[in-house]
């Protein structure tokens, strides 16, 4: 009897949890951005992510980046994750967003390669548009002893769907 009761049990929690829908994938979207640059640099990078939409306006998500790029015979691979967490400011059309990032860079030229890791911690402003968002972010954790970038400053072009 005891396992007939626990049988019918088992049974109805498996029935009531099958028949509740989940919106979890509803709330997420997926996007990144991109990078593009050619003439005496060239520069090619990929950033997928995908981020969760609360319903205060908020988001958190995490996302990938590569980015190559070459200048006569010195090339550069950097290649890390990110944790991104937005924030929609609906009347103003303002998404802010703060962004933490690890990246590895391998450096190569003509006497050989070097391999570096950097933090980065962004804090950005763009102008959102639907699917779209630009801005500028900036890293306050921006080391030039460190990092491959020239500057701690760098655009913000987002696309999610």
């Amino acid at each position: 009897m005891k396992k007939i009761f626990i049988l019918l049990c088992i049974s109805f929690s498996l029935t009531i949890v099958s028949q509740q829908k989940s919106d979890f994938w509803e709330n997420v979207r997926f996007g990144g951005g991109f990078t593009l640059g050619f003439g005496s640099q060239t520069t090619i990078g990929i950033s997928p992510s995908a981020v969760y939409d609360f319903k205060n306006g908020f988001s958190l998500g995490a996302g990938v980046n590569y980015i190559y790029t070459e200048i006569g015979a010195f090339t550069t691979n950097v290649y890390g994750g990110s944790i991104i967490s937005l924030y929609q400011i609906p009347i103003i059309g303002i998404q802010l967003s703060g962004e933490f990032e690890q990246s590895f860079a391998t450096q190569r030229d003509s006497t050989g390669s070097s391999n570096t890791s950097f933090p980065a911690l962004y804090l950005g402003a763009a102008y959102n548009k639907g699917r779209f968002a630009f801005g500028f972010r900036y890293d306050v954790l921006y080391d030039e002893n460190k990092s491959v970038y020239a500057s701690p400053f760098s655009p913000i072009v987002r696309f999610y769907f």
